[in-house]
């Protein structure tokens, strides 16, 4: 019976936390702390230091990025291929909001994107939700693929310590999986956006928004500035800035792949958690020696903020589950072991679960993976369902789908009647669920389960 009220807090909570907002979905784990620790008298776990320090590092090396201006390098050339493949936006704009992710390790770039895919998309005569949706839902899945993201760093510190037969699934194992994975439920996104919804002129709502000649002129951006990065010049500091960034990524996926490349330290390769610590500070460090960047300014900067809000989550979470998960790790094994070996999808569904919850893959992780891997999950379901930690599309209230409904001034993209009828619902599900299922494929053929 304490473990279901214990459970309960926890939940409690993280629902609390959530609709709270920033940090207080990691400050809410301190009041779940003190309650387990006090009143229900449980030791306290460990919170997971090695992925905090890691997030910080990634994050540190990212913000670095943007205030030096080498993101907008990045962004420019992602609006160049959209400007010049217009009729393919559908197809094509999800993939280049995933793998924008994937470089910078944060959805957050998607913001400087939609209103381009707006401009796009309506000046084509192209429904503006089929792209946006899709570019929006597929910026959150490329976290699962990015080699510095919060959420994957956090995946392979945990299974770090959970080697199968004295073998781990590594940092490249597990990339190895995830984008394949990501990259074909994004492909699942665009076909499926290609073809949804009306078309503009059979769309009545639409026709019936552009008769009205001021609102039309609002509609096609006739009024206003136009959203586009191309009259923007770019200064060779910010050239290198991006060239040290991709460089130091394109370093730590070398040494993921070759151990041999790594120093060897107690007999063993130097661990991938404490590689990428080092290569991040450092990229880091060269953008500020070699560019213009004004230190100040990284702080202030959205991926900072964003980031470090990770990092109080992550802390508090993970450390008031773990409290729970190993005080009662005995019951946990012999009840849910066997249904787990039976049926690991429904890890899976309680991943999702919790991540909707959380609205953060990066927590979501950090709450499930350690608990997973405590009551018997293999590591490898673990790795092909990483995907089911993005669930926070279920309902229409990540920032990045907000945003999209905003700059979408045709009402296409759209939240529905009964609110769960909205535009990201089947991107999401599809997008997701393709991911699992090509993860789950993955790691089969390769004899890892």
């Amino acid at each position: 019976m304490d473990i279901l009220l214990q459970i309960t807090i926890i939940l409690v909570c993280l629902f609390y936390g959530a609709r709270k907002g920033g940090v207080a979905l990691g400050l809410l784990g301190g009041v779940g702390l003190v309650i387990l620790a006090f009143v229900f008298k449980l030791p306290p776990g460990k919170p997971p230091v090695d992925v905090m320090l890691t997030i910080i590092a990634v994050v540190a090396a990212s913000a670095t990025l943007q205030a030096s201006g080498g993101l907008e390098v990045l962004l420019l050339g992602a609006e160049k291929l959209l400007r010049r493949n217009p009729k393919y936006v559908s197809i094509l704009a999800p993939f280049v909001t995933c793998i924008l992710t994937m470089l910078c390790g944060t959805g957050h770039v998607v913001y400087t994107m939609l209103p381009i895919i707006y401009d796009i998309a309506i000046k084509n005569n192209i429904r503006p939700e089929r792209p946006m949706a899709a570019a929006s839902v597929a910026s959150q899945m490329g976290i699962l693929a990015s080699p510095v993201s919060v959420a994957v760093v956090s995946l392979v510190a945990f299974l770090a310590k959970a080697p199968v037969d004295g073998h781990v699934i590594d940092f490249i194992g597990v990339l190895s999986i995830t984008i394949p994975a990501t990259l074909t439920g994004v492909l699942a996104i665009g076909i499926f956006s290609w073809f949804r919804g009306k078309d503009l002129d059979k769309d009545e709502a639409f026709q019936a928004l552009i008769a009205d000649p001021e609102k039309r002129a609002i509609v096609y951006g006739e009024t206003g500035p136009s959203a586009s990065l191309l009259g923007k010049s770019l200064t060779a500091s910010q050239w290198t800035a991006m060239w040290i960034f991709i460089g130091a990524i394109a370093v730590v996926a070398l040494l993921g792949a070759f151990q041999s490349l790594r120093p060897v330290m107690g007999g063993k390769p130097m661990s991938m958690v404490l590689t990428i610590q080092m290569f991040m500070l450092m990229a880091g460090a060269l953008i500020i020696m070699f560019t213009k960047t004004d230190p100040s300014t990284i702080g202030k900067t959205e991926v900072f903020r964003a980031g470090m809000i990770a990092v109080v989550a992550v802390f508090g979470i993970a450390w008031m589950a773990d409290t729970v998960f190993e005080a009662h790790l005995p019951i946990l094994k012999a009840t849910l072991t066997e249904l787990v070996k039976t049926q690991p999808w429904t890890f899976a569904i309680a991943l999702l679960l919790v991540s909707k919850l959380v609205n953060s893959q990066a927590a979501a992780i950090s709450a499930m993976v350690p608990v997973g891997l405590a009551i018997g999950v293999p590591p490898a379901y673990i790795v092909a369902f990483a995907a089911a930690s993005y669930g926070y599309y279920i309902l229409p209230t990540y920032p990045s789908d907000l945003a999209a409904i905003q700059f979408d001034r045709s009402g296409t993209t759209h939240i529905g009647k009964f609110v769960i009828n909205h535009s990201f619902i089947v991107p999401g599900l599809l997008g997701v669920s393709t991911s699992c299922l090509v993860g789950y494929l993955l790691v089969s053929s390769r004899g890892m389960i």
